[in-house]
């Protein structure tokens, strides 16, 4: 059995327990339960946690000691965030439960290691991200600088779901001052003006939702989704003048949340205004991601997360761990230019070309096609999910006007849609010429001679050259309108 951890994230709103299995670039979550507490209502006017949330919490926390405990994981931890660290009872809160749950890890994080954390389950699940976060609770905002060089100027504010609906007394314009009180005071926020803003937390993704389903977004993946600033603006908008009954009529929506999201939306107005954002990117990993990369994979977080699940994929569903890079570098031949992210991702296609191998004939493009599209996390934006799907769906035979490609046709742009379709015909002829093994690709090669694509054989390989390979070089040539031929080529 692999290593198991758990971590449980103890919040104004809600409780959340996550056990994850294994140690890798990308945390994989086999156990994900929350309840609703609202520890911090009221927090507020009393200063202290609300009593019917802290007699759920010791049930619900006992609950899921028993089920970390039944699943061996190790560590586990409880990580107890803004409502415990503000409320007077707090202390006397957390030494009920070590009381309870003896030897079990109880931390208070301050508002600056909830932000670090935090930024951290960003890079986890968004590599490069360079920009603002804002990772949103129900006590407390927590924004932190992220850069190439590492993580700055984290800033904890009372602007939690919970706490800003009690302090604005439940009136959005008083929100709206608020909000703008506070985020006016962090003096640091005008050195990431223009930058991206990645949002954290459970009434982001509401917003996130709701947004998807008001636009019939064909990607239903909060993970990655992207707005313009003008796209975000709208959406606020909308928000604020729609009622809770209109957004509840919209499917997928959570019903929980509802109540939530007008606040939401106010403060990353607010926000928006302030640092006035390149573009807005959600980020499903947060606090609790963060968390598993600082405990239990600390030597993971260098790694590219692409990657890392490519191999993988590759390792577990495909025939051969070494013919990737032979791929790799025989397509290289046929592109005459593509920038250093296009090279990756036709390196992280060719990784993943065999994954279908063992799936039902007949379903195997459209089951590859969905395996891809909607793989968790790994730090595929949504373009790269689409066009690395329509790659492997070409890849094994699929017809281009199949409605399983609508979310494709969608999202790539036609030149995007393009080369997919390309580099899927030319892995669909290396397979062809190698029956996926590399030793038969060897002394063979794709060129441009002018405007003509020409596949070359040594002598020792035009045994290779047959019906289908003909046909699969016919299909390349007619997608990409040129002319093509074989060569032989002479060797001693």
């Amino acid at each position: 059995m692999q290593r198991r951890s758990a971590v449980v994230d103890l919040g104004s709103n809600s409780v959340r327990l996550v056990v994850f299995e294994g140690v890798s670039r990308n945390p994989v979550p086999i156990f994900n339960e929350k309840a609703v507490l609202r520890l911090g209502r009221g927090l507020t006017s009393t200063g202290r946690l609300n009593e019917e949330g802290v007699a759920m919490a010791v049930e619900v926390l006992e609950r899921f000691h028993a089920i970390a405990r039944a699943m061996n994981a190790e560590p586990f931890e409880i990580l107890a965030t803004a409502a415990v660290r503000d409320a007077t009872n707090g202390p006397a809160f957390v030494e009920m439960l070590q009381q309870t749950m003896p030897g079990v890890v109880i931390r208070i994080l301050s508002g600056k290691e909830e932000a670090d954390h935090s930024a951290i389950g960003v890079m986890c699940g968004i590599p490069n991200a360079n920009g603002l976060v804002a990772d949103v609770g129900g006590g407390s905002l927590e924004l932190i600088h992220l850069t190439e060089q590492g993580r700055h100027d984290a800033t904890t504010l009372p602007l939690g779901m919970i706490r800003l609906s009690d302090r604005a007394e439940g009136d959005i314009e008083k929100a709206r001052q608020l909000a703008d009180q506070d985020i006016d005071g962090v003096d640091w926020l005008p050195r990431v003006r223009g930058n991206t803003l990645y949002l954290v937390g459970g009434a982001f993704r509401a917003l996130a939702r709701l947004q998807i389903a008001r636009t019939n977004y064909p990607l239903n993946i909060v993970h990655y989704y992207t707005l313009s600033l003008q796209e975000a603006r709208e959406m606020t908008d909308w928000v604020r003048s729609t009622s809770r009954r209109g957004m509840e009529r919209l499917p997928g929506v959570p019903r929980k949340r509802v109540e939530d999201i007008p606040f939401a939306a106010t403060v990353l107005w607010r926000l928006m205004r302030k640092v006035q954002p390149e573009r807005i990117v959600f980020c499903v990993d947060g606090l609790r991601e963060g968390w598993y990369m600082l405990n239990v994979a600390p030597d993971c977080l260098a790694q590219d997360p692409m990657e890392a699940v490519a191999q993988d994929m590759c390792i577990r569903l495909g025939r051969s761990p070494t013919l990737p890079a032979i791929l790799s570098e025989w397509t290289s031949l046929l592109v005459r230019q593509e920038s250093a992210a296009q090279t990756h991702l036709r390196h992280l296609a060719c990784t993943l070309s065999d994954i279908g191998s063992h799936e039902h004939p007949e379903y195997r493009a459209e089951q590859t096609y969905w395996r891809v599209l909607r793989l968790q996390g790994a730090g595929f934006d949504h373009q790269a999910r689409s066009w690395l799907a329509l790659v492997l769906a070409v890849r094994y035979a699929v017809e281009l006007d199949a409605p399983f490609l609508t979310t494709s046709r969608l999202l790539l742009t036609d030149d995007q849609w393009r080369s997919a379709v390309a580099l899927g015909l030319t892995l669909r002829l290396a397979y062809s010429l190698s029956g996926g093994s590399g030793l038969l690709l060897e002394g063979t090669s794709l060129l441009w001679e002018g405007e003509e694509l020409v596949l070359t054989l040594t002598s020792g390989r035009v045994a290779v050259k047959g019906e289908s390979v003909r046909r699969g070089l016919e299909r390349l040539g007619q997608a990409l309108g040129v002319a093509t031929r074989f060569a032989a080529e002479l060797v001693d």
